[in-house]
């Protein structure tokens, strides 16, 4: 099994984003038009908001083939108990792997209530313990589309962390489902100044990675 079937973190359970663990008519609203806020929540995300249950079914069943593939590590992102929604869907993370350049590529996105709560940096601090400690990759990258400030302030905070570093700008890097030509902001982690960081020695503040055997799941 590549990727760890769950992932606990101090206030949130992580879940293979697939058919098993999610509802599709639930995914799907959360992620259509009929969610409240979800232009907010897509404007600087690779996707438009769903027209349809077919298309997150679609969703869904590309992601499950690129777990299975080895080439992303998608999960559902629920509060624990106590937390306010607590077993609701908040929105989904994980790590798009290119083994080529041995590096991670985290990814988020968090329905607009489960704003503002630190989710995102939870969660970054998982994924990076797995690209790093259970991947054994030699570089994890986050990429922020330029204009979205909210995101970037929560990638400098949890990259200075582990002393990462800002690489600068790259120019036309990307094309959004509208045609838009877009910049990117990339911040990186290398191996090495994870492991030598405060951040990389699991005190506190790192969250823990929980596997469990899940059954019925033969390309683990």
């Amino acid at each position: 099994m590549l990727f760890p079937e769950t992932i606990e973190t101090e206030r949130l359970t992580l879940e293979p984003l697939c058919h098993e663990t999610v509802d599709v008519f639930d995914f799907y609203q959360c992620c259509s038009t009929h969610e409240q806020g979800i232009d907010e929540v897509t404007r600087y995300l690779p996707w438009n908001p769903h027209e349809t249950v077919a298309e997150s079914k679609a969703h869904i069943d590309e992601l499950e083939r690129q777990w299975e593939q080895g080439n992303r590590a998608q999960y559902v992102i629920r509060p624990k108990t106590g937390e306010d929604g607590a077993g609701t869907i908040a929105g989904a993370g994980g790590l798009r792997l290119d083994w080529e350049t041995q590096t991670a590529k985290p990814c988020i996105w968090l329905r607009k209530p489960f704003w503002g709560r630190g989710y995102s940096g939870e969660r970054a601090a998982a994924v990076i313990e797995l690209a790093f400690d259970q991947l054994d990759l030699e570089l994890v990258a986050v990429t922020i589309q330029d204009g979205n400030e909210r995101s970037r302030n929560a990638a400098e905070s949890y990259v200075d962390s582990y002393d990462g570093q800002y690489d600068g700008i790259i120019r036309n890097s990307d094309v959004r489902p509208d045609g838009e030509i877009i910049d990117h902001h990339r911040y990186t982690i290398t191996r090495e100044q994870y492991r030598q960081s405060d951040g990389g020695d699991r005190d506190e503040t790192a969250e823990t990675l929980s596997y469990e055997q899940a059954t019925g799941r033969s390309n683990d």
